[in-house]
C-alpha cells in the first residue's frame, strides 16, 4: 500500500472516533467508510515485470484510449494513451529500463482526463528515459478529480522495467510516447496492468554506451 492511504486512513479513522464521541455514534460510520475507500483506493499490488528485449510495458492501470502515430523533432513516434478511473490502481510504473533523461513538470488546468485536448493543457509531469529502444517519453496527466501528481525519481537515476515511479491520485491520464515501428500488443478499449502488461515491442538500439554506465557519464 502508498503511505499516502495510511495517513488518510488513520486521519478518517481518528475523525470518526471523535465523531462519536461527540455526535451520534452512527454518524461514525461515514468517516469509517471513507478511511475503508482510501485504503483500497492506494493500493498497491506485486506485478510480474516480463523479461523481453525491447518490451514497452504500461506505466499505469486503466483503459487503452488513444493509439496514433506522431511525428517529432522529424521522426515518426508511437504515442498511447491510457486512462485511469477512480477505481484503478494510480500507482505508475516505469514502462522500460533506462536512465532518466528529464524531468520536466507543466502547471495547467484539469480537464477531464477522457478529453483528448487535455494533454496540451493539464498539469502534467513529463519524464524522458534514455533506454534500449531510445528515449522513451512517459506523461503523468492529472484530470478532473487528480490533484497532485508525484514522481519519485531525479534525472540521473536508473530505472528498472516495471519499477515504481510515481502516482497521480485519484481519476487521470498516463500517456507513453516511443520509437514508431513497434510491434504493437494492445488495441484501444483493452484494459491494461501497470508493469505487466506488453503495449508493445521494439526493435533495441546499439548502444556504445552500457544503460549501467549513462547515470555516470551525466
Amino acid at each position: 500500500m502508498v503511505r499516502d492511504g495510511i495517513y488518510y486512513g488513520l486521519a478518517l479513522i481518528a475523525a470518526a472516533a471523535l465523531v462519536a464521541w461527540l455526535t451520534v455514534p452512527a454518524l461514525a460510520a461515514i468517516p469509517l467508510l471513507l478511511a475503508a475507500f482510501f485504503l483500497w483506493f492506494f493500493r498497491d499490488p506485486e506485478r510480474a515485470i516480463p523479461a523481453i528485449a525491447g518490451a514497452v510495458v504500461s506505466p499505469a492501470d486503466g483503459k487503452v484510449t488513444s493509439i496514433s502515430v506522431v511525428e517529432e523533432n522529424g521522426q515518426k513516434q508511437t504515442h498511447i494513451s491510457i486512462f485511469l478511473n477512480v477505481f484503478d490502481v494510480h500507482v505508475n510504473r516505469s514502462p522500460v529500463g533506462g536512465v532518466i533523461e528529464t524531468v520536466q513538470y507543466y502547471k495547467g488546468k484539469f480537464r477531464n482526463a477522457m478529453d483528448p485536448t487535455c494533454a496540451g493543457v493539464n498539469e502534467q509531469n513529463v519524464v524522458t528515459i534514455r533506454s534500449e529502444i531510445g528515449p522513451v517519453v512517459m506523461k503523468q496527466i492529472a484530470g478532473l478529480l487528480a490533484r497532485r501528481i508525484v514522481f519519485t525519481k531525479k534525472v540521473g537515476d536508473t530505472v528498472q522495467r516495471g519499477e515504481r515511479v510515481g502516482l497521480i491520485k485519484f481519476g487521470s491520464r498516463t500517456d507513453i510516447i516511443f520509437a514508431g515501428g513497434a510491434a504493437m500488443k494492445v488495441r484501444v478499449g483493452d484494459r491494461v496492468k501497470g508493469g505487466s502488461t506488453v503495449l508493445a515491442i521494439a526493435q533495441p538500439l546499439a548502444m556504445t554506451t552500457p544503460l549501467r554506465d549513462l547515470a555516470e557519464v551525466r
